[in-house]
C-alpha cells in the first residue's frame, strides 16, 4: 500500500510539474510572438520610409551630376546603398544572435525539474538501502 501511495504522489507531482511548465511555455511563446510582431511591424515601416528617402536622395545626387558625372553618380549611389545594406544586415544578425533562444525559461525550468527528480530518486534509493 505504501508503494501505491508513493507512486500516486509522484504521479501527481509530475502531472503538476508538467502542467506548470506547459503554462509557462504558453506564456513565454505568446510574449515572444508579440515581440516578434512588433519588430516586424516597425521594420516594415522603417524599410518603407528608408526606401522613399533613399530613392529621393539618389535622384537628387544623379540630377546634380547629370551633365558631368552621371555614371559615376549612379555607381557611387549603388555602392553607398550596398554598403549601408550590408552594415544593417550585420547589425540585425548580431541583434538576433544576442536574444535568448525561444522558450529558454521553460527549458531551464524543465532542466531544474529533471535535476530535482534525479536527486530525489538518488536519495530514495540511498534511504532504501539503509533500511
Amino acid at each position: 500500500m505504501g508503494f501505491l501511495a508513493a507512486g500516486g504522489r509522484i504521479a501527481a507531482t509530475l502531472a503538476a510539474m508538467v502542467g506548470t511548465r506547459l503554462e509557462l511555455a504558453a506564456v513565454e511563446f505568446q510574449e515572444d510572438a508579440r515581440r516578434l510582431l512588433g519588430h516586424v511591424a516597425w521594420t516594415l515601416l522603417a524599410v518603407f520610409l528608408a526606401a522613399g528617402a533613399l530613392l529621393l536622395a539618389a535622384l537628387f545626387v544623379i540630377a546634380l551630376f547629370w551633365d558631368t558625372y552621371r555614371l559615376q553618380a549612379v555607381g557611387g549611389m549603388a555602392v553607398l546603398f550596398g554598403a549601408v545594406a550590408g552594415i544593417i544586415l550585420m547589425k540585425v544578425r548580431a541583434g538576433m544572435n544576442a536574444e535568448a533562444p525561444l522558450l529558454s525559461a521553460t527549458l531551464a525550468e524543465l532542466r531544474n525539474d529533471i535535476d530535482y527528480l534525479r536527486h530525489a530518486v538518488a536519495h530514495s534509493h540511498a534511504g532504501g538501502a539503509d533500511e
